[in-house]
């Protein structure tokens, strides 16, 4: 039996949940902004409670890699490597978007459609990957600047359901595409981490803690302050 505390912090989203085989027993989520660094520590001690178990009897920590917000990555992954060195658990890593995938293929309930998560990278440029329903990756993981001709390979054939917070403002940009669908409620959740950690678990597919980094995909640029007297 694997007890897995799982972390999702890389998007707008704030989730965690405690996984017992892969099966969610416990979930807290928060969509107010901005408040990751002071929910997730909460969220970790509030789901270990209702479960009815210590973080002694963790398995495993899993946590939603990226790509993703800078900061919630790195608020998630710092979070999960404390968790991991203090209990001296192994720390697994999942890619946001296969998970977003995993969550969207149980909304699909249809094989004929392809899954596209998106996550917002700002302007009209988008994290995304493509997946079938059997969660194989038909579209690597990329930034994506999305324009009327984008994905447009696929829709010749396929059906294709875009979902996550980086799909709203792409939907106009593709309505001319009779195959593109859209669903404007879907949001990243640790739940959908839950059996993607359970068989990483198996597998003891574990991160290097000391060394493992959140999938940033592109190299952050600070910005720079606009306070007087600093250039």
């Amino acid at each position: 039996m694997a007890v897995i505390l799982n972390i999702e912090t890389a998007t707008k989203v704030c989730s965690v949940t405690l996984a017992v085989d892969g099966e969610v027993k416990a979930i807290r989520e928060s969509h107010v902004a901005n408040s990751h660094a002071e929910l997730v520590t909460i969220f970790s001690e509030e789901v270990i409670k209702e479960a009815g178990i210590g973080f002694n009897d963790l398995d495993a920590v899993a946590v939603s890699k990226g790509p993703g917000s800078y900061t919630g990555l790195r608020i998630g992954v710092s979070t999960a490597k404390g968790f991991c060195y203090a209990l001296d658990k192994p720390l697994i890593a999942v890619n946001t978007l296969h998970a977003m995938a995993a969550g969207m293929i149980k909304l699909t309930g249809d094989d004929s459609f392809l899954v596209c998560p998106m996550i917002d990278a700002r302007r009209m440029e988008v994290y995304a990957a493509v997946f079938d329903t059997e969660l194989n990756e038909i579209k690597a993981t990329e930034a994506v600047i999305v324009d009327e001709h984008s994905f447009e390979d696929l829709l010749k054939d396929h059906q294709i359901l875009f979902a996550g917070d980086g799909a709203p403002k792409c939907k106009d940009v593709l309505s001319h595409q009779k195959k593109a669908f859209f669903n404007n409620e879907f949001h990243p959740s640790a739940a959908f981490l839950a059996p993607l950690a359970e068989q990483k678990f198996l597998n003891k597919a574990f991160e290097d803690t000391a060394y493992f980094e959140p999938f940033y995909l592109k190299d952050f640029v600070a910005g720079i302050p606009k306070v007087k007297g600093l250039r």
